[in-house]
């Protein structure tokens, strides 16, 4: 990384010389001073102070960087770019060895994720987010969860039983939910604890109706239903199986 090392009547002035040569603000440099400044005896025995003055690193800079390391000592060959776009840096991967950083099932791509975000927030107060993506996998898996969340609410409703999906990350959860939160069929959930959680799809309970003289009917099309509602079973075909078979 570019750095200059000055020399000034005060660590301020060195600082604020270096800075200047760089074309930045103090603000925009990190400092390490080197010497402290010593007025001496009478004139004799002085030193100026002496600095070293490094430009700071965006948070972009910084994650772009920090992927750069971590694949090419995996032995990686990646094209690598970043953005930023309202307040989310975003880094792309592409290159003949996307396929090993995106990992069985996401798991490299999440974690190698999760350890740049860890990297770019460790000494700041703001949070910044990192998003990390590989061949456009998670714009795939996405809509794989879509199509998954849509084809299982179908058969919960054929069925009246509830199915529970495979554990899930809280993003992909949140994919399912919000897929669904406006089929007026079914309802879903989350059950059980990270890194378990799982959501749940679940038909949709009706108010129960009302019968002669105001009172709940027994017999009901709602009771009916539920006495009709079996256990929940697990969902028979998982969002991996299916992106894997899509992938065939």
């Amino acid at each position: 990384m570019e750095y200059l090392e000055r020399y000034g009547d005060t660590v301020e002035a060195a600082v604020k010389l270096a800075a200047a040569e760089l074309g930045l603000s103090v603000d925009d440099v990190e400092v390490e001073v080197l010497e402290e400044a010593k007025k001496g005896f009478l004139g004799l025995g002085s030193k100026q102070a002496f600095v070293r003055v490094t430009p700071k690193q965006s948070p972009e800079g910084i994650a772009l960087a920090f992927v750069e390391d971590i694949t090419s000592k995996m032995g990686l060959e990646l094209n690598i770019k970043s953005s930023e776009e309202e307040g989310i840096i975003y880094i792309d991967i592409d290159g003949k060895d996307s396929g090993t950083v995106i990992g069985k099932r996401g798991q490299t791509l999440d974690s190698l994720q999760y350890l740049t975000n860890l990297a770019v927030n460790k000494n700041t107060d703001k949070y910044v987010k990192v998003v990390i993506n590989a061949e456009n996998y998670r714009e795939k898996r996405e809509s794989t969860l879509e199509q998954l969340a849509i084809r299982l609410a179908g058969k919960v409703s054929k069925t009246k039983r509830a199915v529970r999906l495979e554990p899930m990350n809280p993003y992909e959860r949140k994919v399912i939910h919000t897929t669904l939160q406006d089929d007026v069929r079914v309802n879903t959930r989350s059950e059980g604890d990270e890194p378990y959680r799982r959501v749940v799809i679940e038909v949709r309970k009706l108010p129960r109706e009302k019968g002669r003289g105001g009172k709940f009917n027994k017999d009901s099309k709602f009771r009916r239903e539920q006495k009709a509602e079996a256990p929940a079973e697990t969902a028979p075909e998982t969002v991996n199986e299916v992106m894997e078979s899509d992938n065939e």
